[in-house]
């Protein structure tokens, strides 16, 4: 499904050039994330775009996605889309350097994966709280906020 969001009128137009992940805004984990690709994305090619805006819940509808559900985040990459853990390992992918080494998740069967990573997401409020990520004040995340 290469770009297939392109063609749905229900998915607002948006600079796609680059990888694009669709991140809940008000978690604390998902905005210790942006941070960490903030810091790690030398190219700054990455852009987050919060699931709470209107352009992250039509791409999460776009996927057969629910927005509203917990273990929601997407990451979107030459116009392909990827969730759950591979999401993650493609992200360490793309920044390169010693996060390679988060390729070794994909060792893991996926019926050890999605578990893992619905548990994880499933509590990720309880765990590590709430926090808004548009209200961040770091500068590298605000800049590439697509809101």
């Amino acid at each position: 499904m290469d770009y297939s969001y392109s063609k749905d009128p229900d998915v607002p137009a948006f600079d796609d050039a680059g990888p694009r992940c669709v991140m809940d805004a008000h978690c604390a984990l998902c905005a210790h994330g942006a941070r960490w690709i903030a810091r790690r994305d030398k190219r700054s090619e990455f852009r987050i775009i919060p699931l709470q805006s209107e352009l992250g819940r039509a791409l999460m509808v776009h996927y057969g996605m629910d927005p509203d559900d917990p273990i929601s985040w997407l990451y979107l990459e030459d116009g392909n889309a990827f969730s759950s853990l591979r999401a993650f390992v493609r992200v360490a992918r793309r920044i390169g350097g010693v996060w390679h080494v988060v390729r070794l998740l994909n060792l893991l069967p996926r019926a050890v994966q999605d578990p893992l990573y619905r548990f994880v997401a499933r509590n990720r409020y309880r765990m590590f709280g709430r926090r808004d990520l548009c209200a961040m004040p770091d500068p590298n995340v605000q800049r590439r906020l697509m809101q």
